[in-house]
Order: structure tokens, then sequence, then C-alpha cells
């Protein structure tokens, strides 16, 4: 059985104005957290705290560059300064920009090292203190991060090489923590989606977008809701038990 539902709780989640974090946030709203969205986009979780709020839920909306490592800081603080707390991690912010790495610009290796593992760094090392307290503390005895990483941290592919080198970094760093805080009941789990309808394929440049167009052409992807199911079976699992990870596909892809 699940635990009880997440009410009294306090969700951070990155990458809240879309895609998988968007619905992550939702979800976790659903199952009774406080949620804190945080994303770069303002007007987006701005919107999403507005509609979680009309359904009879809590959130609060902090705009923040997390490749910025005092910002990341400064968006954990926060949080606790306003909410008390922390008791689930989901960092869910991320960027593709996939070529061919003669003629890709510098720059795209740069931000998806920024964006997909430092930030991702930077917000975990903020909010492990806050996550061993609650985990000491709180009713459940447990808290939780669950990273986003992608079935390109466990296969590498042509024309992805930076992509693959970030997420295989999360995907190792995940279960080296799982290692490290498993005696303190903080649970480290990643989430490893295929191809998913999100805003990912849209930030390609146009040759890699048109090999991705036809390599899914006929592939029914993912939504985010689906990761999002995943991410809350993670974390309203019971104590005892720890989903280190989960790799999720659409049916049609090979």
């Amino acid at each position: 059985m699940p635990t009880a539902n997440l009410s009294s709780t306090v969700a951070l989640v990155t990458g809240a104005s879309s895609g998988i974090g968007h619905a992550t946030a939702r979800r976790l709203s659903a199952e009774g957290a406080t949620v804190v969205l945080v994303a770069r986009r303002q007007d987006r979780i701005d919107a999403l705290a507005k509609e979680i709020t009309a359904q009879g839920g809590r959130a609060v909306a902090l705009t923040a560059d997390l490749t910025d490592a005092e910002a990341a800081a400064g968006v954990v603080a926060t949080a606790v300064d306003r909410l008390g707390r922390v008791d689930t991690l989901v960092n869910a912010a991320g960027v593709m920009l996939n070529g061919d790495s003669v003629d890709s610009p510098l720059h795209d290796w740069r931000q998806m090292v920024d964006i997909n593992l430092n930030g991702l760094l930077y917000v975990t090392k903020a909010a492990l203190p806050h996550l061993i307290e609650a985990a000491a503390t709180s009713p459940r005895h447990v808290a939780d991060v669950v990273n986003i990483s992608s079935t390109a941290g466990r296969t590498a592919i042509p024309t992805a090489a930076v992509y693959n080198a970030t997420k295989f970094g999360v995907t190792g760093a995940t279960e080296a923590w799982r290692q490290e805080y498993a005696r303190r009941n903080v649970r480290f789990a990643v989430v490893e989606p295929g191809a998913t309808g999100t805003e990912l394929f849209g930030h390609q440049r146009p040759a890699a977008r048109d090999r991705l167009a036809a390599k899914f052409s006929d592939v029914e992807l993912l939504t985010p809701d689906d990761v999002a199911e995943s991410v809350s079976y993670i974390v309203t699992s019971p104590r005892h038990r720890a989903i280190a990870e989960i790799v999720i596909r659409p049916t049609d892809q090979v």
C-alpha cells in the first residue's frame, strides 16, 4: 500500500514551467503536497500556482536561474523560510541540444552541462540538510529526491555525446547518493524516460529536430503525465520500500 497522502509535506519541483516538471508538480499537489514551483519563466509558474490554488491546493512560485549556485541555494532557503521544510525534491529542469559534434556550438554543450548537471547538483546540495531533517522528524520518516534523467543516461547515441554525458552523470550521482543516504531515510531515485512529448524536441536546431521527427514518426510518445505518475509512485511508497530506478519508454520505441 502507498503511504498516506503527501499532506503536510512540501515538494520542491524544478523545471515546473513545462513538460515533466509541470505535470509532476500538479500530480504531487493532487497527492496533498504543498508544491514549490521553480523555473525561469515566471508567467508560467504563476499560472500553474493559480491553477493549483483554484483546485484547493497550495503552491509557491519561485523564479530562479539554477545554473547560478547562489540562486539555486536561495530557492531552497526561501522555500524553507516560507513553508518550514522540504520533504521532496524533484529535479526536472533540463535541456537537450543535440547535433553533429563538429557543427554544434560550444555554447550548447555548456548549456546542457550547466542546466542538466550543475543545476541539479546545486539544488540538491542546498536541499540535503533539510531533507535529512524532514526524514528524521516527519511522521512519514522518509524524504525523497527524484532526478529526471533519460534513457540517454543508459545508452549512448550518435549526435548526443554531451547530452549523454550529463544524463549518465545524473544517473550515476543518484545511485551514489542513494547508497550514501539510505540509512538516513532519504531515498534517491532516478526516472529515465524514453521519447516524451515535451518542449525538449522543440529546442533542437533544425537538422537535429528533423532527425528526431523522422526517428519517432511512428512512435506514440509518452506524455509528461506518464512520467509524473512514476514520480508519484516513488514518493508515495511506504518508508521501507525504495524505488531506485524507473525506466519508462513508449511501447513502440525500440
